[in-house]
């Protein structure tokens, strides 16, 4: 009876590992992605100039980035940059076809501090962190819109 009930456990987590690597071989072979770990600043402030260049050339986005007046610019500019080197490197991908297809901004764990108050108490100060992922894949334009 044990025998019949480990069997149809084990098909699955086969299953399951199958998926995982379908899903993982896929995904990267259309995109390339690039992540920045617990960069300081928020996810909503950089989310703001995400929201902005998603969808945009990378050449595009780069004019963007350079001429806006946020600081999360800076960090936004290096992964972007680090993902087109994967698309260029990894999977063989011109820089002037990629096109930005997703760009989000998660938050991180803050970073604590803490500032001396009066009577000898301590006041906790939350630094924001946040992680950006952003990833890009070859450009679909048909000859149809170039011939318009």
């Amino acid at each position: 009876m044990s025998l019949l009930q480990l069997e149809p456990t084990k098909v699955i987590s086969e299953t399951k590992k199958e998926r995982a690597n379908q899903m993982t071989t896929s995904s990267t072979k259309t995109a390339a992605q690039a992540h920045g770990r617990y960069i300081r600043g928020s996810a909503s402030k950089v989310r703001r100039v995400l929201d902005q260049i998603r969808g945009r050339t990378y050449r595009d986005a780069l004019i963007m980035l350079e001429f806006m007046p946020y600081r999360s610019t800076e960090p936004i500019t290096k992964v972007l940059r680090s993902a087109v080197a994967n698309a260029e490197n990894n999977l063989g991908l011109d820089p002037s076809s990629l096109v930005i297809t997703t760009a989000t901004a998660d938050m991180g764990p803050p970073m604590k501090r803490y500032r001396p108050r009066a009577q000898g108490r301590a006041f906790a100060i939350k630094k924001q962190t946040c992680h950006i992922s952003i990833a890009v894949s070859a450009n679909q334009t048909t000859n149809s819109e170039d011939s318009d």
